[in-house]
């Protein structure tokens, strides 16, 4: 016994040099640690040794020694093969231009960002809000107390611990008067969030920009004035707008600011539901409860506030007829705007 696994151990040594690929390797181990290998026919002879235990020994130690230089080889192999890859690969030179498409902006960063460069231009700051705020914040503060009728107007998304996703970006008024007093200018983008049924003009999703000018003598005709420098600024021309009466707890009186529909002309498309007009601008002069709810003295000073419908802006600026295709994904469509 102890003869023959000499024997096959200078054949294997010898076979195992000769082994050159991962094929000849397997087929190797085939030969020896198979069914029929080797091995196998030491362990069927292990009934005639004269010393079992000593001879069984011997098989495992070979049979070890076997799948270990295998191993070892097959390791080896793959190590010289990378590096044979490595050398024939093609040399990196960081002096070249990465071969990558470049992405763009969401049409929404951009008439957002335009935005903004307006407003500070006209004095205006700009500030970041939460997404999550409380009932406080998003409504009593805002002159909607529980159980007012105005709250039906938003169909909340609400929280397990009780605080809520922002239904308008007015929900940060307070904290921005709270921040700065009087007299004040300000404008605060962000994301809003209702639960309400999608179409070519709503989403559950949507940007908002809230702005605020609170200062002494400030009238209706103020807020007028800058929403037109900035629409006429946006879309490098005068644009119609027309102004009627709206309802919102936070201001009085309160105002629906519409822009005529760029889509088709004022003529009726799905984008303004068939009327020529789409409603773009929320707003009016700040109630005098929200005033003194953010500390600020009435008896000296009013304001108006507005929130401005960004999604919608975007929609007329770039010609997009429907507001879902924003939050569709669609690279083919998204790509079409300014490259980084």
């Amino acid at each position: 016994m102890q003869n023959r696994i000499e024997e096959l151990k200078r054949s294997f040594v010898t076979s195992l040099g000769a082994a050159g690929s991962a094929e000849s390797l397997e087929a190797l181990r085939v030969e020896y640690l198979g069914k029929k290998g080797y091995v196998a026919e030491l362990m069927k002879g292990l009934k005639d040794a004269s010393d079992k235990k000593a001879a069984g020994q011997l098989i495992n130690e070979f049979k070890t020694e076997v799948e270990d230089s295998i191993a070892k080889a097959t390791e080896e192999l793959r190590a010289a093969q990378i590096a044979a890859k490595i050398r024939g690969a093609k040399k990196y030179n960081p002096t070249l231009r990465a071969e990558a498409e470049f992405g763009s902006y969401h049409p929404i960063t951009l008439a957002t960002r335009e935005v903004e460069e307006i407003f500070v231009s006209m004095g205006f700051t700009i500030e970041n809000y939460f997404e999550i705020v409380d009932d406080y914040k998003c409504f009593e503060a805002l002159n909607i107390p529980k159980h007012h009728p105005a709250r039906d107007m938003q169909d909340t998304y609400y929280l397990d611990n009780g605080q809520l996703l922002k239904t308008h970006t007015s929900a940060a008024q307070n904290a921005i008067m709270k921040k700065y007093g009087a007299p004040l200018r300000a404008i605060f983008p962000g994301r809003c969030f209702r639960n309400e049924s999608t179409d070519a003009c709503h989403e559950n999703t949507f940007f908002q920009m809230e702005g605020m000018m609170i200062d002494e003598n400030i009238s209706i005709s103020n807020l007028i004035y800058f929403m037109k420098t900035m629409l006429s600024e946006v879309f490098k021309r005068d644009v119609k707008v027309r102004l009627r009466p709206g309802f919102f707890p936070f201001v009085e009186p309160g105002f629906e600011l519409d822009i005529n529909c760029e889509i088709c002309g004022g003529e009726g498309c799905p984008s303004c539901k068939n009327s020529g007009w789409l409603e773009l601008c929320p707003c009016g002069m700040i109630h005098p409860n929200v005033l003194r709810e953010g500390g600020i003295d009435t008896e000296k000073y009013t304001g108006f506030a507005f929130g401005l419908g960004l999604t919608r802006l975007a929609m007329m600026k770039y010609g997009v007829k429907d507001i879902r295709d924003f939050n569709s994904g669609n690279l083919k469509a998204l790509s079409q705007f300014k490259s980084i």
